[in-house]
């Protein structure tokens, strides 16, 4: 059941006791951060009954959900992240496009898929409905111009080091309030950050996060896109594509029940790898090129990596469709990113 509907909040609100008295064997409930008070007498009810996982919570809005769960949960709760589709469940569903522009264009929402919504129409309503009506009254946003430019802005930085000064300046905002506001982005899981590799191999290291978007159909529509042909020949095509490997790799953590162990390095000089796989001490680097044309110029940061960690294999990722053997790094079309990814590090 869910909390929008109003007869049900009002129920639970005004009897929480006979609420969940009704629901003995459990429920799902969805919205539930609407309805805070209910949470008190959920522990009283898990506690006296003692049955896991009778009770499934669900919400859009994470923050008060989160808060009450801590609060009130503690110890009695097992919190999955659920963020858009991944690759692999379009591909089990038999709706997964060949082509990598409309499917950086259409993003994987949801309701891109279930409901056919064209994806300029549903992101234009989720910016209004969520990113405006929900976080705006979370942060307590006064300038809506400046919130829609903060977030638009943060969609052009897709895939670069994080200077929130800069940020700041450009949306004219304070660097202050630039740091919330995409704290409360990065905890509704629109946007996230890469943490630097600290290794040291004798180079003077960036410290610095990069940023990007967990959906790259939402980036898109930020960024003015409006069809999949644009992205032939945008700028932003290399950036999307990074994202959307990314996030494909984080998914693949969060829906085992995981935490991320993804980092990027790049040294002083500018050599830089995509992404450090850290494997409890074994390192998997892997770089993500958009191009559908695998060249020798894609192995260059690889190859420098080898000679300064010592490290022998690793993989890329690149926007084609034929794999390719190489010596000692897994080339793989996005498509078959997890097979890919699996077994390079089983051989890692």
């Amino acid at each position: 059941m869910s909390f929008e509907d109003p007869d049900h909040l009002e129920e639970a609100t005004a009897d929480p006791r006979g609420f969940l008295a009704r629901y003995g064997d459990g429920a799902i409930l969805d919205e539930a951060q609407k309805c805070p008070h209910l949470f008190s007498y959920l522990q009283s009810n898990v506690d006296l009954d003692g049955r896991m996982g009778r009770f499934i919570l669900t919400g859009s809005q994470q923050f008060g959900l989160l808060s009450k769960i801590g609060q009130s949960l503690a110890g009695r709760t097992g919190i999955i992240q659920l963020l858009p589709f991944s690759l692999e469940e379009l591909e089990t569903a038999g709706i997964l496009t060949d082509d990598l522009n409309v499917l950086l264009f259409k993003g994987l929402y949801p309701p891109i898929y279930d409901r056919n919504i064209p994806p300029p129409n549903w992101y234009a309503g989720y910016m209004m409905t969520y990113i405006e009506r929900d976080l705006r009254q979370l942060i307590n946003v006064r300038d809506l111009s400046s919130f829609q430019r903060f977030v638009r802005m943060c969609a052009a930085r897709t895939g670069q080091l994080l200077n929130l000064s800069s940020l700041a300046n450009d949306c004219g905002i304070t660097h202050n309030t630039a740091r919330s506001w995409l704290s409360v982005l990065e905890a509704s899981y629109l946007v996230f950050t890469l943490m630097p590799y600290y290794r040291n191999f004798n180079k003077r290291l960036v410290k610095t996060p990069k940023l990007y978007f967990f959906d790259t159909g939402l980036a898109a529509w930020l960024l003015g896109i409006q069809n999949p042909e644009q992205l032939s020949i945008h700028p932003m095509r290399g950036p999307l594509f990074e994202s959307l490997v990314i996030s494909e790799l984080i998914k693949d953590k969060y829906n085992q029940g995981l935490a991320t162990n993804l980092y990027f390095w790049r040294d002083s000089t500018g050599n830089e790898i995509d992404v450090i796989i850290d494997e409890g001490g074994k390192v998997m680097p892997l770089e993500i090129k958009s191009g559908q044309t695998v060249t020798q110029d894609f192995f260059t940061g690889l190859h420098r990596w080898f000679k300064l960690s010592g490290v022998e294999k690793g993989m890329l990722i690149y926007g084609g469709n034929q794999p390719q053997a190489r010596r000692n790094i897994e080339v793989s079309p996005w498509r078959n990113l997890k097979q890919a990814l699996k077994k390079a590090t089983a051989t890692a």
